[in-house]
């Protein structure tokens, strides 16, 4: 009983979460799932035509995942939906594929959405949670910045009520820079002004549910003053009830591109969601499971896909009205579901109203919020590097696409975690009077070396790609120092993964130290890498005695000072040295 018990926690802690739920959280629940389902509907429809869908798939895809992470998500205030980057990337992934065919391109939709489900629970299953860190915050914030301009710019033609015939960034710009002496007049009035109604709203009054008001604005506005005569461009019908599940067959072409869509889409929209979960799990004081929410977004996904939905995450903008309406629990997103449900069934109607200029001012006022000029700002201040690799990113969405892009921002990472692994922060050691441990001399001009002992620590792990440097470091390291060297000992205790080519080269570079009368020593090497240190599999590859091992760098020195006739010397607290040389 206790295992089954322990299996439902660990795959559905929603559900349990629901079934010890306290009678006391309901009236906030309650409130809280009115007001994210009074978001999440006008979001949804908006963020249809960013994925190329008809609205009303919009629609199940704002409903029924919130119900699949209510018994699957560990987070108590994510909301999942419809989210804009994703929603671009599902369009570039698909539009090339289905040639201007719609039924194919919703069959395609479905195939990739399902898809994005089963490799979410796969990296579930595989515990691999920590894909969430594999793209940098620069890199990941320029992804966005990127993605946040390619929005902006593609809604304007809906926005002001022009014809555009490119789906590229900058041809775009072009178009409405020539375009604005053509430009629609009613669809421009009403679209900026519900852009500045949404813009007050958000700034004056964030509790109150913007979008839905701007929605529902704009239709008393077309109808009131029957403003679709006049050529405005409307949602139109949005039929009613539940989804008729569709599946296609593709060739094995489509599957494999398909296929590597659905694999990009799930490192970004995965990356985002979970930050989204974890920062708000910290503003409530509790934990979350990386591995968990994959499985989550994986149930997601799945029940999108069958749906007739797109991809989703977790939705920031959701996320952050639960958790100022002080939702308590998933439930939340179970009674935002049900809403929406009602309206799906008995209240789609109005819905042909909805001008097409106001739901671009709720895309455009969301794609502002995924610009982020406060990281930049940031990484100005701490690190141009780390600006330039955000910044190349965002041009590099913009420049090739957000496809490419997603692949840019991958390479970009790895670059970047090769680089900080490559050159990693080194150390010539010394005593400090009256200080414990061992210290960097660059930073402490007083501390003392022995003489003929060089201290060295090296900050990461020693691996193919760092094992020059390693070397290099140490070569330059004997060359400063003020006396001439007789023994050099690591300080292994940084030192956690060692490969074979790194301890191929140091063996190396033991062998030819001791062919100029220097001992290579270790010290506080861990013990899973003593089989590289140590162990008997370093005597083999290299045909040599093994190591001259130490449990510590004072028993290291004292061994020193016994080889070169100074056992009578203090112990490594009160070396007797001269000054080092950083």
């Amino acid at each position: 009983m206790h295992s089954a018990k322990r299996s439902i926690r660990d795959w559905m802690p929603g559900l349990v979460s629901l079934l010890h739920y306290q009678r006391g959280w309901l009236s906030a629940d309650l409130a809280a799932g009115l007001s994210v389902a009074a978001i999440a509907l006008p979001v949804g429809i908006a963020y249809s035509s960013l994925a190329g869908v008809p609205p009303v798939v919009g629609i199940y895809s704002a409903i029924f995942p919130l119900l699949a992470y209510a018994l699957f998500g560990s987070s108590r205030q994510l909301m999942t939906g419809p989210d804009a980057a994703t929603c671009i990337m599902v369009a570039a992934s698909l539009a090339p594929l289905a040639g201007g065919d719609p039924q194919q391109y919703l069959a395609m939709l479905v195939m990739l959405t399902l898809m994005s489900g089963v490799l979410y629970v796969v990296a579930g299953v595989g515990r691999l949670g920590f894909i969430a860190n594999f793209l940098s915050q620069p890199v990941l914030t320029g992804y966005l910045n990127g993605i946040a301009l390619i929005i902006i710019v593609g809604q304007l033609p809906k926005l002001f009520g022009y014809t555009s015939h490119s789906g590229e960034v900058l041809p775009q710009l072009r178009e409405f820079i020539f375009s604005i002496g053509q430009l629609h007049l009613p669809t421009t009035l009403l679209g900026l002004g519900l852009l500045v109604l949404l813009v007050l709203l958000r700034r004056f009054v964030p509790a109150v549910p913007s979008a839905l008001v701007v929605v529902v604005m704009g239709i008393l506005l077309i109808v009131g003053l029957r403003l679709e005569q006049s050529g405005i461009a409307l949602l139109g019908h949005v039929p009613a009830g539940l989804p008729t599940f569709h599946f296609a067959i593709f060739d094995h072409e489509i599957y494999r591109k398909l296929f590597h869509s659905a694999a990009g889409l799930v490192l970004i929209s995965f990356t985002s969601g979970v930050l989204t979960a974890k920062s708000f799990a910290r503003r409530n004081h509790y934990s979350l499971d990386p591995n968990q929410e994959l499985i989550a977004f994986g149930a997601c996904n799945i029940v999108a896909g069958l749906a007739q939905g797109f991809p989703v995450t977790g939705a920031d903008s959701r996320t952050a009205v639960n958790n100022a309406m002080g939702g308590k629990t998933q439930l939340v997103g179970v009674v935002a579901a049900l809403s929406m449900l009602v309206i799906l069934f008995f209240l789609t109607g109005p819905l042909a109203y909805v001008p097409i200029t106001g739901l671009a001012a709720v895309i455009i006022i969301s794609a502002i919020g995924l610009f982020d000029i406060g990281s930049l700002r940031e990484l100005q201040q701490i690190s141009i590097r780390e600006l330039m690799f955000s910044l190349t990113t965002t041009a590099g969405v913009l420049l090739l696409g957000v496809l490419p892009g997603v692949f840019m921002a991958i390479t970009l990472s790895l670059i970047w975690l090769l680089s900080v692994g490559a050159h990693p922060r080194d150390e010539v050691l010394g005593k400090i009077k009256g200080v414990k441990g061992f210290h960097n001399i660059a930073d402490y001009p007083e501390a003392v070396t022995v003489p003929g002992l060089l201290l060295y620590r090296f900050d990461a792990d020693l691996l193919f790609y760092n094992i020059d440097y390693f070397i290099e470091r140490i070569r330059k390291a004997i060359a400063e120092a003020v006396e001439p060297v007789q023994w050099v000992v690591i300080d292994a205790s940084p030192i956690n993964v060692m490969d074979v080519t790194a301890l191929q080269k140091v063996m190396e570079l033991r062998e030819a130290l001791a062919s100029e009368g220097i001992v290579l020593a270790h010290a506080h090497a861990k013990s899973n890498l003593g089989r590289f240190f140590n162990g008997h599999r370093s005597a083999q590859l290299q045909g040599k005695p093994e190591f001259n091992g130490f449990p510590t760098l004072k028993s290291a020195i004292a061994a020193f000072h016994q080889q070169v006739g100074a056992a009578d010397a203090p112990p490594s607290d009160e070396p007797k040295t001269a000054s080092a040389k950083g």
